[in-house]
């Protein structure tokens, strides 16, 4: 009988189950020349942007320096701190293997799903950058190669005066043909004046009139200039969901995000195929195993992951090949610095079901400027050929708009 079995069953053996799957989880294959390389180091800092970016670097006993991002969130960099000690002496280059290792070692503290797997994602989106550049190649390449040359991208827009039908179709007009995007989003959970009581999720009939009036006035003023999509944000009933969804099947909807809250799928499912109105789900759901249920139930039109939020790129690549599988599009979810939202469009031009990528800072004048590379032009990403994700940190800006009491990176 071999150690490892008996291991198994012997609580005083020197062996456990949990450090024989670490430790086989955690062996690195040497593979000689230039790709002989080390994990030396991980750091993260905080920019306070729309959002406070997470953003994290692997370092090597190479001189390169991989540069991700994981979704905003209480408790981020201390999972990666946490993490750091499983991924340091590891070959960068075995990306699958390190996310699994980190899966399988941080499954005490909620790998499932939620923040950890959020935390994993920005080291994971970090290493196809390190990757990229210790074999030459852009990342889109370490994914299998490319659809397209540049990805669409929509604008998630804003205005002071978020209920007035008429401001919206106002806004959507201008960044159509001022900021020359041909993808746009609004919130439809807005205040109308007629509601009661938001608890319950019930939406009373002007409530429906108001929300369709949005809807009626934006695609109107826009037309054919652009796709138009509305959120949601998980705040109506099912019932309520049904209603707004036939309330406005008659108008050019892209699609109705996340009607309901997220937790029973079986809710979702319904209200999906109750509808015409396209329906898009997926931000709340974390890995290709959550994803999956939603695409196989056919509870979603279009599904809406977040990469630095559902398990980075390569996981963002499983759920959208089992999408493909139902001819489901994907929509990515986005409200990242330019770190992620590049992570983002080299999946999405990896993919052949891509939609487009969510723009969320387009009221942040210095979104851009945190990378030394221009990022969208009239409403595109060009999916760059530099090695890894083609974008280089503007430290200046990192350090003038960093949380306060974070650090820079050090740059050894």
């Amino acid at each position: 009988m071999s150690r490892n079995y008996e291991s198994l069953h012997d609580p005083n053996a020197e062996y456990t189950m949990r450090e024989l799957s670490a430790e086989t989880m955690g062996t690195t294959a040497t593979r000689g020349g230039d790709r002989d390389v080390e994990i030396t180091d991980v750091q993260t800092t905080m920019v306070d942007g729309n959002f406070p970016w997470t953003l994290v670097r692997v370092y090597t006993d190479a001189g390169v320096v991989g540069t991700g991002e994981a979704y905003w969130g209480a408790g981020v960099p201390e999972l990666i701190e946490r993490m750091k000690p499983f991924v340091i002496g590891e070959n960068p280059l075995d990306i699958d293997r390190l996310y699994e290792h980190l899966i399988q070692k941080m499954s005490g503290e909620g790998s499932v799903e939620g923040v950890t797997v959020t935390a994993i994602s920005g080291i994971e989106v970090a290493l196809h950058d390190v990757a990229g550049k210790i074999l030459d190649v852009p990342a889109y390449q370490l994914l299998g190669g490319k659809y397209r040359d540049e990805m669409r991208v929509y604008c998630d827009c804003h205005t002071e005066e978020e209920a007035d039908p008429e401001a919206c179709a106002d806004e959507a007009e201008r960044v159509v043909d001022e900021l020359g995007y041909d993808a746009l989003k609004f919130d439809l959970d807005v205040p109308s004046g007629f509601e009661k009581d938001r608890a319950n999720r019930h939406l009373r009939p002007g409530e429906i009139r108001h929300k369709a009036e949005i809807v009626e006035k934006v695609t109107e003023r826009v037309k054919d200039k652009a796709d138009v999509s509305f959120d949601c944000h998980w705040t109506f009933s099912g019932g309520s969901a049904k209603r707004l969804a036939d309330a406005i099947e008659d108008y050019d909807v892209w699609w109705l995000e996340d009607p309901v809250p997220p937790e029973n799928l079986e809710v979702q499912e319904e209200v999906t195929k109750s509808t015409t109105t396209p329906i898009t789900v997926g931000e709340n759901r974390y890995r290709v195993t959550e994803l999956r249920r939603l695409i196989e139930n056919q509870a979603v039109d279009i599904v809406a992951p977040d990469l630095p939020k559902v398990g980075g790129m390569r996981e963002t690549r499983k759920i959208a090949d089992v999408a493909n599988q139902y001819y489901v599009p994907v929509a990515m979810h986005n409200v990242a610095s330019p770190v992620a939202t590049m992570a983002a469009a080299h999946v999405g031009t990896s993919i052949p079901n891509s939609l487009a990528i969510e723009y969320h800072s387009y009221e942040l004048g210095w979104w851009e400027d945190l990378v030394e590379e221009d990022v969208i032009e009239d409403g595109y990403i060009e999916v760059p050929e530099k090695p890894g994700l083609g974008v280089t940190l503007d430290m200046d800006t990192v350090e003038e708009h960093m949380v306060e009491g974070e650090t820079l990176f050090d740059e050894a």
